[in-house]
């Protein structure tokens, strides 16, 4: 597994905790971030997590608005959790960074299978191919 999945899975972790937590993430979201990798030693892996996790808590308002204009008849409410989290980032990364729109979208639907339901990547894949036509 290559150093950006690594970092995008550790990012996904931590806001996927922090969705079960009384907190306010933008102010624990490094505890969260020590917390998970513990079982990483590379600086890169931890750096990229980070700035994966900044982008979201940044752009969260502008994120949430092209999921709910992107997911027909859904509301962010509706939206499994984890599934929300891994839109975050991926919509985060795809409007806020350089990275081609191909490889944030293979990697979120990767990563959705991973850890997600089955349908999950079907989802994902629908709500970020409508956003990339967008760019």
């Amino acid at each position: 597994m290559g150093m950006r999945r690594k970092g995008r899975e550790m990012a996904l972790q931590v806001l996927y905790s922090l969705e079960y937590e009384l907190i306010e993430e933008q102010q624990n979201y490094q505890q969260k971030l020590a917390e998970i990798t513990t079982e990483f030693n590379d600086k890169n892996i931890i750096k990229f997590a980070e700035s994966l996790l900044l982008n979201v808590f940044e752009n969260l308002d502008e994120i949430n608005l092209r999921i709910q204009a992107n997911s027909a008849n859904w509301s962010l409410e509706q939206i499994a959790k984890l599934d929300r989290c891994v839109l975050n980032i991926a919509i985060g990364e795809l409007l806020f960074t350089e990275t081609p729109a191909a490889i944030i979208m293979n990697e979120a639907i990767e990563i959705a299978k991973k850890y997600c339901s089955e349908s999950s990547g079907k989802f994902i894949n629908g709500v970020l191919n409508a956003i990339a036509k967008e760019q």
